[in-house]
């Protein structure tokens, strides 16, 4: 078996509210605009941004849900394209907010904050327009979007969560309220996190902390530590087979943990 783990059966065993299908709308990947809430009358003033670009990739078969990916770059890569259309092809419309689009110089990494939640609700709302119920809604986060992937598992009414290599697990990033491990146990939907050993951002003995706050959820959750930095699907550095079988794992689980969830 590769990477240690633990599994914590919770609600996300029982029957889900709904399994049907949604038709989407043609299949492919293209960009739109989904916009933000409304603000109240006391922030208004303050708010500039009405809407989020988004790319979105549509199944080439009925939908059976949707995953809103958050990640951590100006730029898509290849590999993180890759990905989106692999979940595609797994039945799931797939919508990717531009994250940087409210960003720009010096700030280029500061994605963390209440806009990064206001870009997710934007797909989320995106996504429910077209019929696609909450529960068969996931979130999949990278780095500090998948911090914000974790957050939004313990606050919002989704499906399932996947968090890859997020940070703040111990002590709140800038801008985060509380250490992940402070609201482990207010998860409302089943999570999976993937983290590497040799991540100096997720340590290892911060992970072990998380898993075991993770426990005393009412969800499911799943704690992956693989070794080395290979298991992100988003990323394709120099591999050997060892490297390769970690990625393929790592990815593998992601989709089976929507598939298992997201009903």
């Amino acid at each position: 078996m590769i990477g240690s783990r633990d599994m914590r059966r919770g609600r996300a065993g029982l029957p889900k509210s709904s399994s049907a299908a949604y038709a989407g709308l043609m299949p492919g990947t293209y960009d739109d605009v989904a916009p933000l809430r409304p603000v109240d009358a006391d922030t208004a003033a303050e708010a500039r941004r009405t809407a989020v670009p988004i790319t979105v990739v549509e199944p080439e078969r009925v939908a059976r849900g949707g995953i809103v990916v958050l990640h951590e770059s100006r730029d898509f890569s290849p590999q993180l394209r890759e990905l989106m259309r692999a979940l595609s092809l797994e039945g799931w419309i797939v919508v990717a907010p531009h994250l940087f689009d409210r960003i720009a110089g010096e700030q280029a990494n500061e994605i963390f904050g209440d806009e990064l939640f206001d870009d997710f609700d934007a797909g989320f709302d995106w996504l429910t327009r077209r019929g696609v119920f909450p529960d068969t809604i996931g979130v999949l986060g990278f780095d500090s979007a998948g911090t914000a992937a974790f957050l939004v598992a313990a606050t919002r009414p989704i499906g399932a969560a996947v968090s890859v290599a997020a940070p703040g697990i111990t002590e709140p990033l800038p801008d985060q309220n509380a250490a992940l491990i402070d609201v482990a146990a207010d998860l409302q939907a089943p999570w999976l996190g993937l983290f590497g050993a040799d991540d100096p951002a997720t340590p290892p003995e911060a992970v072990e902390q998380l898993r075991e706050a993770t426990a005393k959820a009412n969800v499911a959750s799943l704690t992956i530590t693989y070794p080395g930095l290979s298991h992100r699907a988003d990323r394709r550095d120099p591999e050997d087979d060892a490297a390769t079988a970690i990625r393929i794992d790592s990815q593998t689980r992601i989709y089976d943990w929507f598939d298992s969830n997201l009903r």
